[in-house]
This record gives structure tokens, C-alpha cells and sequence, in this order.
């Protein structure tokens, strides 16, 4: 039981009047290494609050965690773009109010009225990038540009490799588009044929085990791996910060077909600071706080009006895909309904069997 000096105090803290300056905090649901602490510090300054921030490294992860009541917890979370038609569905985020972000302004054109969120209602663009194949040059001296690297015993019979896990849209898209399908891939026939191909893999004596993006690259980097699926934002990243250990790592965007995503900011449906969410989202819209971001995490920027401040390497082939590159890129599908069911199914059985 606690003591009387102990209640004291909180019985007037319940009744006197608290500023938000105080006490409100900003509670940031985000990927790992992907928010320049400098602009946390910024926002913080500006708007007199203190800002929490937890990670994931998954959109499974994340997906999981606003399901077991993550939704009132968060203020903003950052889902990639095929995560965001399931959570609205699921009632996981909810409606933004544009009167209340003034540099939406700013986002460049392709960027906005984007086909997996119509209208911007529910998300707003944070980074963009493409999730490719990156090998070690050391262990694959010429390998074809395919996705052979991981799915082609004859071109790695003996090389430990990773497949990317969390919700399973990347790795059967990568399936898919080494079958001849295409990353977008969204018919249940291409799907069962990816995932009989995953499930062989998966036997193969080299196969390491599922291991997302971020993780991935940091086996890749102490060659715990030869192979896997990675961020080229995660890799840029890293060869700024430890171009040692990365010297050895090539990333490709692989003929057959990869993904290109957008990361997104959202407002979870019982964000504890809806008002406080609203101005961090316009705060990351602001021209030089969007270049400061990018320049930091090496992340291409969908803000327009930040390209005057972005650092060259902003502009390097890693981040910028090339005309070529660009023909094989695809959002992965945007699943609902039967579809999203049909999906859970198939990518259950793979990772069971």
C-alpha cells in the first residue's frame, strides 16, 4: 500500500492544471535506423514535447502489434504502401485531416492520389525506395542478374543464402517474377507455383532461414550470408557509414521483375495525440526537414520541394534506379477481401512446411 507522502502528490497532480508542454509526448511506432535523431530533436524543440520512439523490422511486425491494442498506443506509424488498404480495413488508422498539413503541398505529383491510397485520406509518403537482391561478390563471381541467385540450386549450390519473411508479399513477389510472373503477381495459380518454389528452397542444405531486410544486410555484412533480400537505402546507408564492410556487397534490381515501395506515415484509429501526429506529419513535409531526413538515412525523398537539398549520393544509381530498371519495378499488389484470405493461406503453408 502506499503511503500518505506518496498519495499526496499525486492526488494534486490529478486536480492542478498541466501544460502540454510538460507533458504531452509523441509516441513514433517506426523502422529501424530510419529517423535522423537530429529531426526528432527539431520537433521536439519546436513544438515543446518529448518524442518516444520504438521499433520494428517487419510490416508483419507491425501489423501484429497494432492488432494487440498498438492502435491506442502510437501517434504516427510508418506501414509500406501494400500494408495500408489492410489497415484501413482492419480499422487500424484512421482519416487524416488535410486542413491540418499544409506542406502536403510539397510531395511531388507522383506521389499523391497514389492507387494504393486514393485521395490521400489515409497515409502521407515518408520514403521511397526499392527492395532488391544483394549478394557477395566474393562468393558469386558473375551470376546471372536474376533471382536465380537465391532460387537456382545449379547457380548457389553451396553459399548460405536468406528469403525475406514478415508478411511474405516480397519474397513470393520475388518468386513470382523469377517464374516469369512478375513481382505484382496477384493470381492465386502464379501464387501456389511461387510457393512451391519457396518450399523447396527452403530444403536446400544452404538456406539460412527467413531474415528481413535490415537484418539481412547486416549478415551480409559480417558473412553470415552470401544472399538476401535488402533495402537499397539500408545498403546506401551502410556504404556511407562502412564502406569496409560493404565494399564486397553488389545490389541488383533483377530482370524478371522487384519492388518498388513507398513508406507512409499514418495515424493509428486511437492515437493517444491525433493533433500532436497531425503536426509531426506536416513537420517531416517541411522542404529542409524532408532533405535533412534523406540525407541522413540515404533514403530516396518523395518531397519535391527538398531536391534542392539533398545530398549527391541522393542521386547515385543505388538510390535512383535507372530508365532500365525502372521498366521492372512494380508495386506488390495491394490484397483485400478473398484475396488477402487466399494470400494468408498460401504464405501460412510455406512457412509451416
Amino acid at each position: 500500500m502506499k503511503t500518505l507522502k506518496y498519495l499526496i502528490p499525486l492526488a494534486l497532480a490529478a486536480v492542478l492544471p498541466v501544460t502540454a508542454s510538460a507533458q504531452e509526448t509523441l509516441n513514433l511506432f517506426n523502422w529501424t535506423d530510419y529517423m535522423n535523431p537530429k529531426v526528432i530533436k527539431q520537433f521536439e524543440k519546436k513544438y515543446h514535447v518529448k518524442v518516444v520512439q520504438t521499433y520494428y523490422s517487419s510490416n508483419a511486425e507491425l501489423l501484429a502489434k497494432l492488432m494487440a491494442g498498438g492502435d491506442s498506443q502510437y501517434d504516427v506509424v510508418v506501414p509500406s504502401s501494400y500494408l495500408i488498404q489492410r489497415l484501413v480495413e482492419t480499422h487500424l488508422i484512421r482519416k487524416l485531416n488535410k486542413a491540418e498539413l499544409p506542406n502536403f503541398k510539397n510531395l511531388a505529383p507522383q506521389f499523391q492520389n497514389t492507387s494504393y491510397d486514393p485521395h490521400d485520406t489515409y497515409a502521407i509518403p515518408y520514403q521511397w525506395g526499392t527492395t532488391g537482391l544483394a549478394y557477395d561478390t566474393r562468393k558469386f563471381k558473375n551470376p546471372p542478374q536474376t533471382w536465380g541467385i537465391l532460387f537456382d540450386k545449379k547457380v548457389n549450390p553451396s553459399y548460405p543464402f536468406a528469403m525475406m519473411g514478415g508478411s511474405g508479399q516480397d519474397i513470393i513477389g520475388a518468386a513470382c517474377a523469377y517464374q516469369g510472373h512478375g513481382m505484382g503477381c496477384d493470381k492465386l495459380a502464379d501464387w501456389k507455383s511461387a510457393a512451391k518454389l519457396l518450399i523447396e528452397t527452403k530444403q536446400r542444405h544452404n538456406f539460412v532461414g527467413f531474415v528481413d531486410g535490415t537484418p539481412a544486410l547486416h549478415q551480409l555484412e559480417k558473412g553470415i550470408i552470401a544472399a538476401g533480400l535488402v533495402y537499397n537505402g539500408d545498403l546506401a546507408q551502410a556504404m556511407e557509414n562502412s564502406p569496409e564492410a560493404t565494399k564486397y556487397i553488389k545490389y541488383i534490381i533483377p530482370k524478371g521483375g522487384a519492388e518498388i515501395w513507398v513508406d507512409n506515415m499514418a495515424i493509428p484509429s486511437h492515437a493517444p495525440h491525433p493533433k500532436l501526429a497531425h503536426e509531426f506529419i506536416n513537420f517531416i513535409l517541411d522542404a529542409k526537414i524532408g532533405a535533412e531526413l534523406s540525407n541522413w538515412n540515404v533514403y530516396a525523398s518523395p518531397n519535391a520541394a527538398a531536391k534542392p537539398y539533398l545530398d549527391k549520393v541522393l542521386n547515385s544509381r543505388l538510390v535512383q534506379p535507372t530508365a532500365a530498371e525502372w521498366k521492372r519495378l512494380q508495386f506488390v499488389p495491394v490484397l483485400k477481401g478473398e484475396k488477402l484470405t487466399q494470400f494468408k493461406a498460401i504464405w501460412s503453408a510455406v512457412r509451416e512446411h
